[in-house]
């Protein structure tokens, strides 16, 4: 009898709307369409954007940002596209010269804006481990380092004198055609462009990633008068 009531019980139920049994819903079917990783922008994008910065630097009207929420979201990676090798000059902070924030630039500084082992490790890194497509080897008028190296006076200490011996070479390709402050100028220019080679020489990991064209190397020189950065190598535009 218990086993009749049961049944009866079930047949009502199964009666009632809604009670009817709903169809198995189909399993998720995988998506077809992936997400599309934007390609890094160009060399010559990037430095456009870099001269942008530099006009609103030289006029004295940088970009508003919010540093804490930056901060915040920069806290746990990095991808800056350029990498600065830039002189240790207290006048000479690629951040404010280009107008940029926390995570927009990988900064390598020394006197004279040369790079031993450490300096070109530290650009190996942001190469091959952040991404940084471009690098930039800027100078700037008036060194304190070419000066020094230009004096041909000995340095008062041996690593000092380690600084200057990095930068002759290209004091002596300039005291080829120039003298006095013709000579300073020249020299600063002809060491940025030695200081590129250099670092390009000491590194195969560099050398292949501009072979393969992963990586663009552009020369400089800051002007301390006027704060403007102007481009020395031949592809300029």
């Amino acid at each position: 009898m218990k086993h009749l009531f049961a049944s009866f019980a079930i047949l009502v139920l199964l009666a009632l709307p809604g009670f009817a049994q709903q169809p198995a819903a189909a399993p998720p079917q995988p998506s077809t369409h992936h997400a599309v990783k934007s390609p890094p922008p160009s060399a010559d994008a990037i430095w456009a954007d870099l001269m942008e910065g530099n006009k609103r630097f030289m006029a004295g009207k940088p970009k508003a940002r919010q540093l804490v929420s930056l901060r915040a979201s920069l806290a746990s990676s990095q991808h800056p596209n350029v990498i600065v090798l830039a002189c240790s000059d207290s006048r000479v902070a690629p951040e404010l010269v280009f107008d940029k924030s926390l995570g927009e630039l990988f900064v390598v500084r020394s006197a004279g804006n040369i790079a031993d082992a450490i300096g070109v490790g530290s650009i190996e890194y942001a190469v091959e481990h952040l991404g940084s497509s471009v690098l930039v080897v800027m100078g700037h008028t008036k060194c304190g380092a070419v000066t020094a190296a230009c004096s041909g006076e000995k340095m008062p200490s041996a690593s000092l004198q380690t600084i200057v011996d990095k930068i002759n070479p290209a004091v002596a390709i300039a005291a080829k055609s120039a003298k006095g402050n013709e000579l300073i100028e020249d020299a600063i220019v002809q060491n940025v462009h030695r200081s590129a080679q250099d670092v390009l020489a000491s590194s195969e990991i560099l050398q292949h990633f501009v072979a393969d064209g992963k990586l663009k190397v552009i020369e400089a020189e800051y002007q301390l008068d006027s704060g403007a950065v102007v481009r020395l190598d031949k592809a300029q535009h």
